[in-house]
């Protein structure tokens, strides 16, 4: 089984957290921001990547360090999980529709981080949370991983939608790129022969 711990520890945010790629798309979220917890919980169901996450943050200064820290250390996780990345898919691309909105997601997972985010949001909050900070967490999220990650919202109206097709995207898209390829298992997908 393809598992990972993580505890980071600074002194903005503490978080555990736990990964099974080989999972079920079991989760447990507790980041203290409920419309955070309802993304990530929708990353691990789609992406069938079973998530334990704790995060204890400085919420009294604001969501910024939460939201970013809670990425990098999922990232993390999902990076050590996937090891030297034998046998993976690598690639995975992904189309989300929800009600008006749909969003693409196309993931490399190289070892070289390059996010690109197109979402452009006409609110400025979501419940509590800034909208701005969905960039953060999926730059974050991908410099961790280490993978070429292209998420853009092609059209959509409510901003809870194309938030939310955003982080079904990605997962349906991860759950692509780090399957075994069965005919493929014991080489690296990559004519170098190092990802």
């Amino acid at each position: 089984m393809r598992t990972s711990k993580i505890e980071r520890v600074t002194k903005e945010t503490s978080i555990k957290v736990e990964v099974n790629l080989d999972g079920t798309g079991q989760y447990k979220i507790e980041t203290g921001i409920g419309f955070l917890n309802h993304m990530i919980e929708q990353l691990s169901h789609h992406s069938l990547i079973d998530i334990n996450l704790e995060v204890k943050g400085d919420l009294h200064v604001d969501f910024h360090h939460t939201v970013e820290d809670s990425a990098l250390a999922v990232g993390e996780a999902v990076k050590k999980a996937l090891g030297d990345k034998k046998g993976i898919t690598r690639f995975g691309h992904s189309y989300v529709p929800m009600d008006e909105t749909l969003t693409r997601c196309v993931l490399d997972l190289s070892g070289r981080a390059y996010p690109i985010f197109n979402c452009e949001f006409k609110r400025d909050k979501i419940g509590e949370i800034d909208t701005e900070l969905f960039r953060e967490w999926f730059y974050a999220f991908a410099q961790a991983v280490g993978c070429n990650l292209h998420v853009e919202n092609l059209y959509g109206v409510n901003n809870h939608h194309i938030i939310e097709s955003c982080f079904k995207s990605l997962a349906r898209a991860l759950r692509v790129a780090i399957t075994i390829d069965e005919r493929k298992k014991d080489a690296i997908n990559s004519t170098k022969g190092l990802l």
